[in-house]
């Protein structure tokens, strides 16, 4: 068994922070000495870890004491790992968004508070809908092109869009040399965003179906899209 004070040193909580659980009920000492000093056993170790889990997790002591009424320790552990895998994914992103940006700026002499908010929609957008293979398959397609050639590849599309928006508003045909000129160049601009990779592309176009803001943010025009497709084949 354990004194307070053996206790507190032990697991790195106060002796006042223990005195609080015993006081409102979360945590009372399994046995007292004659003195009326506390003493914790081995049953009160397990539970007080189990408080210090559910704390970490973000519960109000009020709530702890009611989840620990009907909890048992490997459900909490369970609940304990599920939050730290989520934090640990909410790290990988960042590191990842940080990584992306850090290209990004040494790419760029001056950046802008928009370019920055632009960015970041962009690549929260794509990680909805890439799994983690899609998206480490992109970022080092990235480190393959290179930040200046991310930015040609950027500013061609819009370009390349135009021209077959007017095409496809003079009504030429798909099959036609035009069209099938700018055809090669839309998959070109394609296979060096993705390497090839279909199931890319496939969360892409999902992507643009899905969100309403997408088409307009990146400069998509999903009538093109339509249009251009079956040249694309």
């Amino acid at each position: 068994m354990w004194k307070v004070g053996q206790l507190a040193k032990r697991t790195g909580i106060s002796v006042r922070t223990l005195h609080h659980y015993d006081q409102i009920g979360l945590l009372r000492p399994s046995h007292r000495t004659e003195s009326g000093h506390r003493l914790y056993d081995r049953d009160d170790v397990v539970r007080l870890q189990q408080i210090v889990m559910l704390r970490q997790l973000g519960f109000a002591l009020e709530e702890i004491g009611a989840m620990l009424a009907d909890a048992s320790l490997p459900r909490l552990i369970d609940l304990h790992l599920a939050r730290l895998r989520e934090q640990i994914e909410r790290q990988r992103r960042l590191m990842s968004r940080l990584e992306r940006m850090s290209v990004w700026l040494r790419a760029e002499t001056e950046v802008s508070v928009e370019e920055f908010f632009k960015t970041i929609e962009e690549m929260t957008m794509f990680e909805k809908y890439m799994t983690e293979e899609q998206l480490e398959t992109l970022r080092k397609r990235e480190e393959e092109v290179g930040p200046r050639r991310i930015k040609e590849v950027q500013e061609e599309w819009p370009r390349l869009i135009e021209e077959v928006r007017q095409e496809m508003q003079r009504g030429t045909d798909v099959h036609s040399p035009r069209v099938q000129a700018l055809a090669q160049r839309w998959r070109s601009l394609l296979n060096e965003f993705s390497g090839g990779d279909k199931a890319i592309e496939q969360s892409v176009a999902n992507m643009y179906r899905s969100e309403p803001g997408a088409a307009e943010r990146f400069g998509f025009d999903t009538k093109v899209w339509e249009y251009i497709k079956p040249a694309l084949k």
